[in-house]
């Protein structure tokens, strides 16, 4: 009995093996394919940005195996993208830093307090989700008039924080809202008060979904055309993505030239969100709740 259980264990593991590496094969050719619909567009635009504009007409497929550095050069000198690519960090990373602690302040006192009305409160920033942001235009920009904000780095900043905030509360309660309130009792005994807590015992806890909720809130105001469009219009405080939308009308059909100020755009965001991919996984992990 033992021989033939021993042979059919035999039997049944290279079996067991080939589903495991089929499926395997399988998960990844999925992935890869997958991840070709994203990364082929992205090299499609950098390698045409080192051609002419005529190349790109003519074979914008083709793999410039001469870059041309031309367009990188007139980026600078023609468009000054630096100068626009300094207003979007200023305008981005402010945006972030407010809505942070704006929102860190306010998710920490909706995880964790309890007051009358907190159930309207909640419906009400859930409901702000589904107001498009088109729909507040008129009178956002009514309010920066009168506060003489328009065309300035105020003028894009506050819309775009007050935009982001509801997601910010709401993703970060919802973190704190796990958080064990035995911490919370030990913190007491020791002497912490509020305050003190929330940057001692919640901050530190929380690390995790602060980095993940930077990353969208970048993300949204670094790519916010819309706002930007409308909000700042001047050369001086104009974002990136403002620049971009206007170098088709000033600059013709300067093909190459457009797809090295899109490659200068998207790169450095991607780089930027690796190394917050980084910190993400170590706040994960410091960050952790031990038993």
């Amino acid at each position: 009995m033992q021989q033939t259980h021993a042979g059919t264990l035999k039997h049944e593991q290279p079996a067991a093996r080939r589903s495991i590496s089929f499926g395997s094969i399988f998960t990844y050719a999925c992935l890869i394919l997958w991840s070709l619909t994203t990364i082929y567009p992205l090299f499609w635009i950098v390698n045409n940005s080192f051609k002419l504009s005529r190349d790109v007409m003519n074979n914008s497929f083709a793999i410039a195996f001469k870059p041309v550095w031309d367009n990188y050069t007139n980026a600078f000198d023609r468009i000054d993208i630096g100068k626009s690519y300094v207003n979007s960090l200023i305008m981005s990373f402010s945006v972030v830093t407010l809505v942070l602690v704006l929102g860190g302040l306010a998710a920490y006192i909706m995880a964790r307090f309890h007051f009358r009305g907190k159930t309207i409160v909640q419906s009400i920033l859930v409901a702000t989700l589904l107001i498009p942001a088109f729909a507040t235009v008129v009178p956002v920009y009514e309010l920066l008039i009168k506060w003489k904000l328009v065309n300035t780095y105020w003028g894009l900043i506050l819309p775009q924080t007050a935009g982001n905030l509801t997601f910010a509360i709401l993703v970060i309660a919802a973190y704190m809202a796990t958080i064990p309130k035995d911490l919370e009792e030990a913190a007491f005994i020791d002497g912490c008060n509020r305050f003190s807590m929330f940057t001692k015992v919640f901050l530190p806890i929380s690390r995790p979904v602060f980095a993940s909720a930077s990353i969208f809130v970048f993300l949204w105001s670094y790519n916010d055309l819309f706002s930007a469009l409308i909000f700042v219009n001047k050369e001086n405080v104009r974002p990136i993505v403002a620049l971009l939308n206007e170098i088709s009308s000033q600059y013709g059909t300067d093909f190459g030239l457009m797809a090295s100020a899109v490659s200068l755009t998207v790169i450095p965001v991607l780089i930027v969100y690796l190394f917050i991919q980084r910190f993400i996984e170590k706040g994960m992990t410091e960050g952790a709740i031990k038993g």
